[in-house]
């Protein structure tokens, strides 16, 4: 798992972790985005995958 700090981050802050969201229908991993540290539950969106060319849910992978 990738671990960065925000750019100009005062001190105390918290770390972000970087996430990967993987296509519910195909499998593809299309995409990453930062998710605060402290969240216990996981990431469901819903994005454009372009291998399926359509809409659909994204999970957050471990």
């Amino acid at each position: 798992m990738i671990v960065f700090k925000r750019q100009n981050a005062k001190k105390g802050d918290k770390m972000a972790n970087k996430v990967v969201l993987c296509c519910e229908k195909c499998g593809s991993r299309n995409y990453t985005l930062p998710k605060k540290s402290d969240v216990a539950t996981r990431l469901e969106l819903k994005k454009f995958c372009s291998r399926c060319n359509e809409h659909t849910i994204h999970k957050e992978t471990i």
